[in-house]
């Protein structure tokens, strides 16, 4: 019997109410992430202390992306899902605890041969550093600090996938957040006051990020305990689940790292641009991932289990209608707030970052990065909705394939543009790979499954992109007549009315065109608004 109706009103409903719960706390959370960013900003501008701390963070934070919210999150989900619908809970309990036992023995041990060859890898990924003296020195010791980060989120990773199954959204959400509060307090904090005892205000925010992932794991733990599930190391090598896990996590890992890879690739060449352009390209795609997180990620986030237990139940009509659903809700968010980014990505970021150390030249550079990238944006959400569907349906061919075409596109396109357009070649080339990831992908499902509802799909997409050029014009425009100066009240004023004449131009525009996924979106962002009240 079908899990749920293939009414596509039905679909989108259901994932819409699922999705709410997900993007408040993930709003929250960019919103937290955001704040970090100005922290960083202000502190440390784009020169050489933000550029390690960038390289530094992203090493183990490209393998947290593939373990956290990728490869480990999908496998684990799929056999956890069938293990609840066929196992016992004793069966369930221990696949739980082998799986959990089995993961931190494998990341500790990364994590420490991480540690000893941190210089190693920081010369693989920046090169360039070494132009400027004591800059590898530097990185490689922010690289030794937050390694361990790694360990505390992928078993925080395990925990969210589970308490998702089990139908807690909110909280493993909202424990972001609390990754970001510990930046922020104790990173900041440490990094004002460090340097008394001698050592560089990097130092501190790297602390932070430690403590934040710590954090980011304990504040999930109730919930967990509260479904019953305690921890006991158990080590079972040859548990069927176990080893479905890891038949299902290595593909995996390949099929979802075209963005990791991508970015290990990116940063490469970011380093052989003008100093700074690590920092503007991670302000840029920072800023970017706060859309992607909250439509992209809490739509993949709800649709899993959904689409997990329809593939465990051969409900393919109904599958297609759960991924059609998702894709068009994450279509009609992104593209305008795309297109809002384009338009108004200047004063956005003068508003945001433009403080202390963060200088008029750091904007502009940021700002252009921020553009290119949101070119992307739509395809970034919908690539987070799609590759979780190819590991519910046990197929990981396929988005290992996407994913080494889009890598090798990536260095081709970079090499092409590098030398005329510097950093932003970086930010244009992510975006086109993702939108060719994404393509390559749909098409393949589509004839995989036997058929989704594209038309449906591009019907709803041409007349999203009619309402977003509407709202582009009355945004330009808007952003014309009302700009008051560079001071930051002037930028408020001009960016906020800007994003206001725009949500009501693009809202109207969908309602006259009668995007019925429309109103689940708005039904949901009412119940928010009731809620926050």
């Amino acid at each position: 019997m079908a899990i749920m109706s293939s009414n596509p009103s039905s679909s989108a409903t259901k994932i819409a109410r699922s999705a709410k719960s997900v993007s408040a706390a993930v709003f929250l959370s960019r919103l937290l992430g955001l704040v970090r960013e100005q922290v960083l900003a202000g502190l440390f501008g784009a020169g050489t202390s933000m550029d390690a701390f960038v390289v530094a963070f992203r090493i183990p934070n490209l393998l947290r992306d593939l373990f956290a919210e990728g490869a480990l999150s999908s496998a684990f989900v799929t056999v956890f899902t069938e293990y609840q619908e066929k196992k016992d809970l004793e069966a369930t309990h221990r696949l739980v605890n082998n799986v959990l036992t089995s993961i931190t023995i494998i990341i500790s041990i990364i994590c420490l041969l991480g540690i000893y060859f941190s210089k190693d890898l920081v010369m693989i990924m920046a090169p360039e550093f070494v132009q400027i003296p004591g800059k590898i020195q530097l990185a490689t010791a922010l690289t030794q600090i937050m390694f361990p980060f790694l360990l505390l989120i992928s078993i925080s990773a395990l925990v969210m996938g589970l308490l998702n199954t089990r139908g807690y959204f909110f909280v493993p959400a909202f424990a972001s957040s609390c990754f970001n509060l510990g930046s922020i307090i104790i990173g900041g904090g440490l990094a004002l006051s460090i340097p008394a005892l001698g050592y560089p205000a990097i130092y501190g925010m790297a602390i932070g990020t430690l403590a934040g992932g710590g954090l980011q794991l304990l504040i999930q733990m109730p919930c967990f305990r509260r479904e019953g599930f305690r921890i006991r190391p158990i080590l079972d090598l040859r548990d069927p689940g176990l080893l479905k896990v890891g038949r299902l996590i290595i593909p995996a890992i390949i099929g979802l790292s075209a963005t990791q890879i991508n970015i290990f690739v990116n940063t490469n060449f970011a380093s052989r641009c003008a100093e700074g352009s690590v920092a503007w390209l991670n302000y840029a795609f920072r800023l970017m991932q706060f859309p992607i997180g909250l439509f992209g990620v809490a739509l993949s986030v709800a649709t899993l289990p959904m689409v997990a237990k329809q593939a465990t139940q051969g409900a393919s009509k109904d599958l297609g209608d759960t991924l059609v659903s998702a894709l068009i809700l994450a279509f009609a968010l992104t593209l305008p707030a795309a297109t809002g980014l384009w338009l108004l990505a200047e004063p956005i970021i003068g508003l945001i970052f433009r403080h202390g150390h963060f200088t008029q030249f750091d904007t502009l550079m940021t700002a252009q990065a921020l553009k290119f990238y949101s070119i992307g944006l739509i395809a970034y959400s919908a690539v987070k909705i799609i590759v979780p569907v190819y590991y519910a349906l046990d197929d990981t061919k396929w988005p290992v394939i996407g994913s080494f075409l889009t890598v090798g596109a990536n260095v081709v396109i970079i090499l092409f543009t590098l030398e005329s357009f510097q950093h932003r070649a970086i930010a244009l080339s992510t975006s086109i790979t993702m939108i060719f990831n994404f393509l390559f992908l749909a098409v393949i499902l589509y004839k995989k499954t036997g058929g989704y509802p594209a038309r449906r799909l591009i019907a709803a997409f041409l007349k999203i992109a009619c309402a977003s050029a509407f709202m582009a014009v009355a945004v330009y425009f808007t952003a014309i007549w009302t700009y008051l100066g560079e001071k930051t009240a002037g930028l408020l004023v001009q960016v906020s009315v800007s994003i206001v004449v725009g949500i009501v131009v693009y809202v109207t525009g969908v309602m006259i065109m009668d995007l019925k996924e429309a109103k689940d979106i708005l039904q949901a962002l009412i119940r928010l608004f009731h809620k926050a009240r």
